[in-house]
């Protein structure tokens, strides 16, 4: 008995190894839990150590000298009548030390931006798996009880047909039903296994997460408009979207590395002091020491030019994704637009109806007043309308998360 108690427990533990979150709270875990989201942060982290490098000037450098063999008083390492000592300094000229710093600082402008659409794409991942999962859920639910139903009604024809009572062929009839809803409650839960898998790794949640989302939310969120036609949208995707801000970003950083490189052909100066005790004109001489290079070429012409063509090449890019960005914005509302219009055709009263004409299809087939051909005929139909009104509101949902990606402001009333 004991046993039995303890194995109870363990299935129920197993079944019940889930947790019901709403949508914040998934995001919530996510901001906290995403080790993608943690690690992507380190670089804006390396972009401030990158920073910090580029303040840094290069070493003094100190040097000396002692005399290895005086011929005079043939003496070997006569330290106390020769020797001296000199200590220089790199002195950067032409505004590299600036131009490095600014370039530098660009870069971590840039990280903050590759952060900020990372964060955007995880976020819609987790969105997208969300309501994915929301209504597979409910197409399981659904798919389940109409299993069910056929479950029983085809066990007592298979004891009516081993009677003699009814034909095979109606036998067979109900079978194909049944195998179909199996076959549709197969490949739901296999998108359910696939849609919590994603929602673990992006949350960090080992357990199963359930949706938290009433009807009448669901309701809401397909009901809600943008604030604005296609060209409003566009226009706010260009100001906000991070992934053309990166862009844009790109040409001023690579107008920044061609500043530094041009000034890397200026010749930077050398400056330091020096102590002879015998080795000069006077003993005890102390000099100052001055060092450049001649500027008979340019060092770094090849570096510029290449930095130069990267400034054409970054524009041309940052074009390009603004035309690429307006044309997606464009195509996801049209897209979102034509959804919303085929669902709003669908009035409540309609799946009113639709679920009492399948409530009265079963009693009146219980009844015998409708046949057999008639009731599997109207069940398979029922079948598939019902999986497609949820995958035409899910899809609704998931072209309005499209927008919010692609705009990255709230668009959505």
């Amino acid at each position: 008995m004991n046993k039995i108690a303890g194995l109870l427990i363990v299935i129920s533990s197993l079944m019940t190894a889930q947790q019901q979150m709403s949508l914040p709270d998934c995001e919530e875990a996510f901001q906290k839990n995403n080790l993608e989201l943690l690690a992507e942060q380190y670089n804006i982290n390396m972009a401030d150590a990158d920073i910090l490098q580029a303040k840094i000037w290069e070493l003094p450098q100190l040097s000396g000298q002692i005399n290895a063999y005086n011929p005079q008083d043939h003496k070997v390492f006569d330290v106390g009548h020769a020797k001296g000592a000199q200590i220089t300094q790199l002195i950067y000229m032409g505004g590299k030390k600036k131009n490095e710093i600014a370039f530098a600082k660009s870069n971590k402008e840039l990280a903050q931006l590759q952060f900020s659409q990372l964060l955007v794409d995880l976020r819609a991942q987790l969105r997208t798996a969300y309501y994915n999962l929301y209504y597979e859920k409910l197409k399981l639910e659904n798919t389940s009880r109409q299993l069910g139903y056929m479950n029983d009604l085809l066990a007592a024809y298979k004891v009516q047909s081993a009677k003699g009572n009814v034909s095979l062929r109606d036998e067979v009839r109900l079978q194909s039903v049944v195998i179909q809803l199996n076959n549709d409650k197969v490949g739901i839960n296999k998108n359910i296994l696939e849609f919590e898998q994603t929602l673990k790794v992006l949350t960090g949640v080992t357990d199963d997460i359930e949706p938290k989302l009433s009807d009448s939310e669901a309701k809401d969120i397909l009901a809600s408009q943008p604030f604005g036609d296609e060209t409003e949208l566009q226009k706010k995707a260009l100001e906000n979207n991070a992934d053309y801000q990166y862009n844009l970003k790109l040409i001023d950083n690579s107008k920044l590395y061609a500043q530094w490189q041009k000034s890397l052909n200026v010749p930077d100066l050398n400056l330091g002091a020096g102590w002879d005790q015998n080795g000069g004109t006077f003993k005890n001489e102390v000099n100052l020491m001055v060092g450049i290079p001649l500027p008979l070429w340019k060092s770094n012409k090849g570096n510029v030019e290449k930095a130069n063509f990267a400034i054409q090449q970054n524009q041309k890019n940052a074009d390009f994704q603004k035309l690429s960005l307006e044309t997606k914005v464009q195509s996801a509302y049209k897209t979102w637009k034509t959804q919303y219009e085929q669902l709003s055709q669908i009035k409540s009263e309609d799946l009113n109806n639709m679920d009492t004409v399948y409530n009265g299809m079963l009693s009146n087939f219980r009844k015998g007043n409708v046949s057999l051909i008639e009731f599997v005929d109207f069940m398979d139909s029922y079948r598939e309308t019902a999986l497609q009104i949820y995958d035409m509101k899910n899809e609704i949902m998931q072209s309005a998360e499209q927008l919010n990606q692609l705009v990255q402001t709230k668009i959505f009333y």
